[in-house]
């Protein structure tokens, strides 16, 4: 079992930049892939990045690469999402996951954080 609490989402102007921040608890968040997704209002959830639990491989939607980076930290148990370069469309409700495959589909992600908003202001 494995409980997954993000932070650090809030509202920025574009062109600014955040940090998402996921804690996991659970003995075994190092053996998870991690990924990043996000639901604007009226629209459906999307990926947004992911890393291997083994060798820290990335990967990324086509939207944020080059101004987003996934990142974990296995020793604290943390995720991170720094944004960069953010724009309105950027604006959304974030969610960490944690899963069993290296995966964009979040129907194959086993648990999921509450989720937490960042708002990109023109």
């Amino acid at each position: 079992q494995v409980q997954l609490v993000e932070s650090g989402g809030g509202l920025v102007q574009a062109g600014g930049s955040l940090r998402l921040s996921c804690a996991a608890s659970g003995r075994t968040f190092s053996s998870y892939n991690m990924g990043w997704f996000r639901q604007a209002p009226g629209k459906e959830r999307e990926f947004v990045a992911v890393i291997a639990w083994i060798g820290g491989s990335t990967y990324y939607a086509d939207s944020v690469k080059g101004r987003f980076t996934i990142s974990r930290d296995n020793a604290k148990n943390t995720v991170y999402l720094q944004m960069n370069s953010l724009k309105p469309v950027d604006t959304a409700v974030y969610y960490c996951a944690a899963g069993d495959r290296y995966s964009t589909l979040g129907a194959e992600y086993n648990y999921w954080g509450q989720g937490t908003q960042v708002t990109v202001s023109s």
